[in-house]
């Protein structure tokens, strides 16, 4: 099991968002979790990554008790999870390769040898070995997602985690962002996917939940569609 969460509370502040959260996620397993702006989603990938502390219950990631984990210990988790922005976070004024290179250096690999090589392995996976040199401003927006999703996996982790991924780009690129993903579960890892956008749930089905007034409520066909508001058209 990467993850469980059983009857955990998540806060905002002091602000409850999600109350009783129950998750489940195994190894190589998809999983949307689904639902308005504001309903939480993101509130619950933050308690993942240990950024906040949900309260009681059960809260695991991986073996580590998310309860009561030290922010000494955050560091080795965190660099078994690959985290994926909507609004990509890159350095805009760093090539591609500097973007990557500051990631990798940052978490421990000291030989520059190493680095160029899982670099050019990254960007070979996600379609992008010819933009090495570009940067941000350089790339459209499909392809700076790509670049985010290869600075995600520079370290091979188990658990990928996107937040709304698809949420600044076209339907094409979304599509392929979301198909892309879902190839990285297809060699492993655990990829949790927030999203309000309902049609990929049809295209790449996976393990939903669906974040509905203040709860988090699972759901295992995705085959049955799932109303939420403010949906994209």
């Amino acid at each position: 099991m990467i993850l469980k969460y059983e009857h955990t509370d998540i806060y905002q502040g002091e602000h409850i968002v999600l109350k009783d959260t129950t998750l489940m996620a195994e190894e190589g397993e998809l999983i949307y979790v689904v639902g308005p702006v504001g309903s939480g989603k993101t509130s619950l990938l933050r308690t993942i990554y240990g950024e906040i502390t949900p309260e009681g219950g059960t809260a695991e990631v991986m073996g580590v008790n998310m309860l009561s984990v030290r922010p000494k210990h955050l560091p080795a988790l965190r660099r078994q999870i690959g985290i994926v922005f909507q609004d990509f976070q890159l350095l805009s004024d760093r090539t591609v390769k500097d973007n990557l290179d500051f990631v990798l250096r940052a978490t421990g690999w000291t030989k520059k040898y190493d680095r160029e090589r899982r670099i050019v392995e990254v960007l070979e996976e996600v379609g992008l070995p010819d933009k090495l040199n570009h940067r941000p401003y350089e790339l459209s927006g499909g392809e700076q997602q790509r670049v985010c999703i290869a600075r995600a996996i520079l370290n091979t982790p188990r658990l990928i985690l996107a937040d709304e991924p698809t949420g600044n780009l076209d339907s094409e690129n979304g599509r392929n962002i979301i198909k892309l993903l879902n190839r990285l579960r297809e060699h492993g890892a655990t990829v949790i996917i927030t999203t309000h956008n309902m049609k990929w749930l049809e295209e790449v089905p996976g393990s939903v939940y669906q974040c509905d007034r203040g709860a988090l409520i699972g759901r295992n066909d995705t085959k049955a569609p799932v109303t939420t508001k403010n949906e994209d058209k």
